[in-house]
This record gives C-alpha cells, structure tokens and sequence, in this order.
C-alpha cells in the first residue's frame, strides 16, 4: 500500500516537473517571438516633462532636466541620476531616450536628474570634453540639492549602454590617474550604481562588440586616439572599477547591440559583492518601464540602492 502511495506521488511529481517544463519552455518560446524594441518605438510614445531644465555649464548642451515627485513637504528625496546612451554619439537621440523612467520614478517618489553631455561630432564632445561634462553634471547636484531638498546620501547612478558605462565611470573618478585632465573636483559618491546593458570596458567592445554603435572607430573617437599615453586609463571600466560595493549589471538576453557576454566579463572582473544578472527582451526594453526587465529585476534593486526598499532576491 505504501509502496503503491509512493509510486502515485512520485508520478505526481514528475507530472508536475513536465508540466513546469513545458511551461517555461513556451514562455521561452512566447519570449523569443516577441519583436525587440527599438529606441524609434520608444520615441513613438508621449512623453511626459520634467520639471525644470538647470544648466551646470556654458554650452547649450551642459544641462540636465529635474523631475520632482509631489511629496509633502521637508521630506528629504532619493535620487536617481540618469545618464542616457546612443554610443556617446551626436547624430543618435540624447537625453529624452530616459524621459520614460523618469517619469516612472518621479511618479514613486524619486526625484530625478536627468543628464545631457556633448557626444562625440558635437563641438567639445569625445575626450575629454564627454566625461567633463558627465563629472560636472553630476557634482552639480550639490548646487541645488539644498533648496530642492534632495538626499544625496541615496543618490544611485543609472546609465543604459554609452550611459551605462559613464555611470560606472562617474562613480569610479576617484580612481582616475592623478595626471588625467578628466581628474578634478570632489566626486559625488552614489549609493549604488547600475549599468543597463552598458558598454563598460571599452577595450572588450572595441575588439569583440558588434557594429551597431560604429564599430572600433567610435571607441577610439570617445577615447581620443592619437593623443600620448595610455588611452583606457582614465576611461574604460575595464580598468577603472568602480569603489563602490553596490553595482549592478544588467544584460538583456536578446540584446544585439551589447550582448550579455560582455555584460558578464565585466561583472565577472568586479569581485565579491556586485551583481549581475539577464533580463528578458533586448536592448532598449531594460528602459521601458512596463517591461518585467524595469519592473521586476531592476526597480527593486534602484529602490534598495536609494534606502527605499529591502535588499533583492537573486
């Protein structure tokens, strides 16, 4: 009796475990069918705007936008800095690719600095003008920070691709060469950093990455070939990590333009403590925020980063 009892559970059970597989096999199947979003998609859509546009240099392009949460007031606000991508290039959008996450955070309490830099075939933009203007940009926080009533004790960095990595390197300025013209000021330290499908170590993209972005003549173009010295030390996270213990690096899994392998070495160089992890859909869903790649894999880890929630499950 009891051995019959046994035999039925153990049918069960590998029913069960068929069926789990079956399911995940045509949730595969329904994900790999579904058409990949392109940034045109994205700039199809309304967009919300943000609040105020404050300049944080003289070019007509050193601006961020300030996307304000209604909250009651004296309540000090988290902040997520944005910092957009389009492989550092003038000819590709700029900053409105981030107006949907921003409006999406704003709406749950966020306050949000929204960056623009000169891009490579702008007058400055390249090196070291790009990176200037991310390091500026970013210090100026402390500007307005005051008035704004901003808690830059839960700042979090987040950048998608170009983006991703110029988060990652504006967290890591404290490493920056002493001699380096893009070593200046205090940095503002995050909380956290998160890099959304970034091209992170610029001497992996250059030799293995696809041409999406330019190929090799776009890396050398943002690292400023030709001139002396050693080109990746003050600009490739593969040589600049990042101090700081809360980074997160996210790949989609169906991404053309920076494939989740190069997401991996990266992390992978990064040491105990960081994460990484793959998302469903492509490049440009992980800046979508209906997408379960924003909403359930990475707004839980920009709300732990910025002191609003607990600490994600891996």
């Amino acid at each position: 009796m009891r051995r019959a009892a046994g035999f039925a559970l153990a049918v069960s059970l590998g029913l069960l475990g068929c069926a789990g597989t079956v399911e995940r096999s045509a949730n595969a199947a329904v994900e790999a069918a579904t058409p990949l979003l392109s940034f045109r998609d994205l700039l199809g859509r309304p967009r919300q705007k943000a609040d105020e546009r404050i300049a944080y240099g003289a070019d007509p392009l050193q601006f961020g936008e300030l996307w304000l949460p209604k909250t009651p007031a004296g309540k000090a606000l988290p902040v997520v800095v944005l910092i957009h991508g389009g492989c550092w290039r003038a000819d590709l959008p700029g900053l409105e690719l981030m107006d949907y996450l921003a409006a999406d955070l704003r709406d749950r309490g966020y306050a949000v600095w929204n960056l623009e830099y000169r891009r490579i075939g702008h007058a400055g933009g390249g090196y070291p003008g790009s990176f200037q203007d991310v390091a500026r940009g970013v210090d100026h926080l402390r500007a307005f920070s005051r008035e704004r009533n901003l808690d830059l004790e839960h700042v979090v960095f987040l950048g998608h691709s170009a983006g991703g990595h110029l988060a990652g390197w504006a967290a890591a300025r404290r490493n920056l060469p002493a001699a380096s013209p893009l070593r200046f000021g205090i940095p503002l330290r995050p909380a956290g950093v998160i890099s959304l499908a970034g091209i992170n170590d610029l001497e992996d993209y250059r030799a293995r990455g696809p041409d999406a972005c330019g190929g090799p003549r776009t890396i050398d173009d943002l690292v400023g070939a030709g001139r002396p010295g050693d080109l990746y030390a003050d600009t490739s996270l593969g040589r600049l990590h990042p101090a700081d213990r809360n980074i997160l690096i996210v790949s989609g899994a169906r991404d053309p333009i920076v494939p989740p392998a190069f997401g991996a070495r990266y992390a992978a160089t990064l040491g105990r403590g960081r994460q990484s992890l793959v998302t469903p859909g492509g490049h440009f869903e992980l800046i979508a925020p209906e997408t379960v790649a924003w909403r359930e894999r990475i707004m839980p880890h920009v709300a732990w980063y910025a002191g609003q929630g607990p600490r994600p499950k891996r």
